[in-house]
């Protein structure tokens, strides 16, 4: 099975050495960036193409590494009759292969989606550590990528296309999110007079010692905090010393799901009074 690559970026160049690493035979490259086809196809050991057509011919599979927002367009700009017999590949985490490659099948072509879930941040050294990480695939080719990416050493799950979407907001609270939290945490503290750099040191044993503490354990059993010991009180001050903006929509609405965790972990209390805080605009209601 030889693997072509449409795209040269941070993907690219990573899932390209991986295979490459793994004993996988590639075909190479083509980009609209020559010079960046060039050079991945010298880092993974492959052939940079002129043009796509090129590579399709020289390719069993061929993976579409670019903006998620550009790959149904590059799909429907391919000739119909090259595709007979390949396989079409995509990274996108919100995209299925339907969504990516629509009525792919009528031209005997095969069409997959194929998410770590991991931030390729290097193209040069990102291809070292994804051995770690976990793959989400979807598609017609989903059970013999499950097989190969599970004998590099990956873990792997099959989703079912309808629920590709949803699958991609987990992804997006877990990563993305998760920096909109730590930017939230800085500004706050730049208001009490901390710069940027104090506030993320003071912030990132407390941060990773919670994230170490989850993975260990279980989000319920890791929750701390003034939702989890049911202090209404304090709960009360900070959404007042927040104001009504956007910093206190993230409070609300973040420690609504705290108290749903909390209830869990205590069956017997009554959290009814911080639900009504937290889903009221206003404190003069309670």
């Amino acid at each position: 099975m030889k693997i072509g690559f449409i795209g040269a970026g941070k993907v690219g160049f990573t899932l390209g050495k991986y295979f490459a690493e793994n004993g996988t035979e590639l075909s190479g490259y083509y980009s609209s960036s020559v010079a960046s086809a060039k050079e991945a196809a010298e880092f993974t050991g492959s052939k940079y193409f002129e043009n796509a057509e090129k590579l399709i011919g020289a390719s069993d599979v061929i993976f579409l590494t670019v903006p998620d927002g550009a790959i149904k367009d590059v799909y429907l700009s391919l000739p119909r009759e090259i595709l007979k017999g390949k396989q079409l590949c995509h990274c996108s985490g919100a995209l299925s292969s339907k969504d990516a490659f629509p009525e792919i099948n009528e031209y005997g072509a095969k069409g997959t989606s194929i998410h770590p879930l991991f931030p390729v941040s290097s193209k040069y050294e990102s291809y070292k550590v994804i051995d770690s990480a976990f793959f989400c695939i979807e598609g017609d080719c989903a059970e013999e990528w499950s097989r190969i990416l599970s004998d590099m050493g990956n873990p792997v799950r099959i989703i079912d296309s309808e629920i590709k979407i949803k699958y991609h907001a987990a992804c997006v609270a877990a990563s993305n999110l998760v920096c909109g939290l730590i930017a939230e945490s800085t500004e706050l503290l730049t208001q009490c007079g901390f710069s940027e750099k104090e506030a993320l040191d003071a912030i990132r044993p407390l941060a990773m010692a919670n994230i170490n503490r989850i993975f260990d354990t279980d989000p319920v059993t890791a929750l701390t905090g003034p939702v989890e010991r049911n202090d209404v009180s304090t709960v009360k001050k900070h959404l007042d010393a927040l104001g009504e903006g956007t910093d206190a929509e993230i409070y609300r609405s973040l420690s609504l799901k705290l108290t749903e965790m909390a209830e869990k972990r205590h069956s017997d209390a009554d959290y009814s009074e911080m639900r009504a805080v937290l889903s009221n605009k206003s404190l003069n209601n309670i």
